[in-house]
């Protein structure tokens, strides 16, 4: 990893206080033992080959989790502080952003948060990978190996750019569909509520773009190059300002649920009790945000 982050060997041996040639004799001894090339050496240093990039993105992984290993032994062995690895969504960070280390810092004590934002699909595959160990989740499916709380319920509004005339509060699904939308892709959350709603109703959902920046969606609607359906956290600024005008769906009413999850095979924390008091003040005050758009469940 040195030699690679460095460009050549001279600077990596002089980081790692080795001499060049014992260096070079280990990287041979490696190449041997895998059987293949790692480095490419020419008159600027050394690259790697794409066996080495390989290695190189496969060492830093596992350096990682070596480091993250450390630090959970080391806080089970003291039982005074615990590590929180929270996935977030987007929406939610849009909404709580900087707040949640705050609140954290100060509503726990005796835990270190840190935030992992992520869509919703990769923050499942995190948590599949023991990556991450509690994350807030939108319509996640219940299936083994998963502990799921279902905690809000959120409404989707059907979002347009201001056209100067009154609109009613609430449209139909149908009539939304009516739009040129631009939702983002396939595997997002969004997109597969209203694919599969209209596929229950053996309605046509007519896209005209497939974006993944929630920026450039906002841009693209308040210009009237399209509409979108999402929910009312992603675009709460421009909404509450009148940039951007939203219409609650219904007949029927879409909806996406907010989850807590974890695996359900799992260390317990230390301070289980402090966890879990912060997880539901934070679902309280994304509540209180999205008002009056979402509801607490349970």
């Amino acid at each position: 990893m040195k030699i690679v982050d460095a460009g050549s060997m001279t600077a990596a041996a002089e980081r790692l206080g080795l001499a060049q040639p014992a260096l070079g004799a280990q990287i041979r001894q490696l190449e041997e033992e895998l059987g293949v090339k790692l480095l490419l050496r020419h008159s600027r240093g050394v690259s790697p080959t794409q066996a080495g990039r390989l290695l190189h993105e496969r060492a830093r992984a596992i350096l990682a989790q070596v480091d993250r290993a450390r630090t959970d032994l080391r806080s089970l062995g003291s039982r005074t502080q615990d590590h929180l690895l929270l996935g977030v969504n987007p929406s939610i960070v849009l909404m709580l952003g900087p707040e949640l280390i705050t609140r954290a810092r100060d509503e726990m004590p005796n835990v270190s948060l840190s935030l992992v934002e992520e869509r919703t699909p990769v923050l499942l595959d995190a948590l599949d990978r023991g990556q991450i160990n509690v994350a807030f989740l939108y319509n996640i499916a219940d299936r083994p190996g998963l502990d799921r709380r279902a905690v809000a319920e959120e409404d989707l509004l059907l979002v347009t750019g201001p056209s100067g005339a009154a609109v009613p509060d609430s449209v139909s699904f149908a009539e939304a569909l009516e739009r040129e939308l631009v939702i983002a892709g396939s595997r997002g959350v969004i997109r597969r509520i209203v694919e599969d709603e209209a596929r229950r109703l053996s309605l046509r959902v007519r896209l005209a773009l497939e974006v993944h920046s929630v920026t450039s969606m906002r841009a693209m609607i308040a210009r009237g190059e399209a509409a979108s359906i999402m929910p009312f956290s992603l675009a709460a600024p421009a909404l509450r300002g009148g940039e951007l005008v939203g219409q609650r769906i219904d007949r029927p009413a879409l909806t996406r649920t907010l989850y807590v999850v974890r695996a359900s095979e799992r260390e317990p924390f230390a301070h289980e009790t402090e966890i879990a008091a912060f997880l539901e003040r934070t679902v309280d005050l994304l509540v209180e945000r999205v008002a009056p758009f979402a509801r607490r469940l349970g």
